[in-house]
């Protein structure tokens, strides 16, 4: 059962040479960003609440912004491209310091119902299919692999827009104008606003490519693509030690929970549980042995399939395998979660 392992992610470091400019360090090759202008004590306050570093393509994209629109940054994207700048840009707004929640768990704060612990909404987009966009990261101290979108109200599926929030804005809007919406909201205001997202992009050296070197790099470490695609990565050392193949194919997987989610009775559903409790069972096995992304990919798995019937199985295989790779933010996020997943109310900094 370890045909697909794979070897172990390196991690991107970040590192401030001294001299205004960003290194971000990769596997293969070093791409030099400058600096941004948001001060040291934003950014501080930010990684604070949210316990998680931010790439520096964040605070240019806050930059970009507050020149589009000084008055409300978080709202200039909204009549050209029907997007709103969430999460940590609200923190840079200051918008949790005039909340009426007081105790704000940010670590909820648009989290989405099918969104893992590794991801984090920082756009919102139509509220009708739930659209949001947001950072993929493989473990909590690293920065993230790439940028991400997700319909919530269409299913589990997320999928990958670049490696920046500069490229994941160009592709939608990009989107927009093959859709024919631009010329519904003013196809100057999008031309203009693809021509100063183009030269920012140049003038910082990103890259605006919806599938990077970096990103097809990663794609070779991924263990397991799981029900939302988007891929897992776990440690795997040269004898294939960190990951088993699940027994069942994503197909056969998703049968199974399908038999248990929609069973008639009680009977039936216990009677369905057999092949999963099976499983586990397994993963039971690949803990002691090692192999701990075999219970992260069954635990991801019946997280995404989203029925209430997998919580307890679930918050019993994931927050292990968290904890086993040494991931533990990631099991305290998928804990509150569970404890409050839900479709709706996903704003923990609703203003007065």
């Amino acid at each position: 059962m370890t045909g697909r392992a794979k070897r172990k992610l390196k991690s991107s470091k970040v590192s401030d040479p001294g001299n205004g400019y960003l290194k971000k360090t990769c596997s293969d090759e070093s791409r030099v960003v400058p600096l941004s202008d948001v001060d040291s004590e934003k950014r501080e306050e930010v990684v604070q609440l949210y316990k998680l570093q931010m790439p520096e393509d964040l605070y240019h994209f806050w930059d970009f912004c507050k020149e589009l629109s000084p008055d409300s940054p978080c709202g200039a994207l909204k009549d050209t491209l029907g997007l709103q700048l969430v999460g940590p840009f609200e923190i840079l707004a200051g918008a949790h310091k005039t909340s009426k929640n007081l105790q704000p768990n940010f670590h909820l704060h648009w989290r989405f119902f099918y969104d893992p612990p590794e991801f984090q909404t920082i756009l919102l987009g139509s509220a009708d299919s739930q659209h949001h966009i947001g950072y993929y990261r493989d473990t909590p101290d690293s920065l993230p692999s790439f940028v991400g979108e997700n319909e919530a109200k269409k299913g589990y599926n997320i999928t990958q827009t670049g490696d920046n929030v500069f490229a994941a804005v160009l592709l939608y809007l990009l989107r927009r104008k093959k859709d024919g919406i631009g010329k519904k909201v003013g196809g100057e205001a999008l031309e203009s606003l693809e021509g100063q997202l183009r030269e920012r992009v140049e003038m910082l050296g990103l890259s605006l490519e919806q599938k990077t070197k970096e990103m097809k790099q990663r794609d070779k470490k991924v263990v397991a693509k799981t029900f939302h695609s988007a891929g897992i990565v776990v440690p795997v050392d040269r004898n294939d030690v960190g990951y088993r193949e699940l027994p069942e194919t994503d197909a056969s997987l998703k049968k199974i929970c399908k038999a248990i989610a929609e069973a008639r009775s009680d009977e039936e559903r216990v009677q369905a549980f057999g092949p999963l409790q099976e499983m586990i069972t397994f993963v039971q096995f690949a803990n002691d042995e090692c192999d701990y992304g075999m219970g992260y990919e069954l635990g991801i798995d019946l997280f995404c399939y989203g029925s209430h019937y997998f919580h307890k199985v679930v918050k019993q295989l994931l927050p292990m395998a968290y904890s086993l790779l040494k991931r533990n933010l990631f099991g305290e996020i998928l804990e509150a979660h569970l404890a409050s997943r839900s479709h709706d109310e996903l704003n923990q900094l609703p203003a007065h």
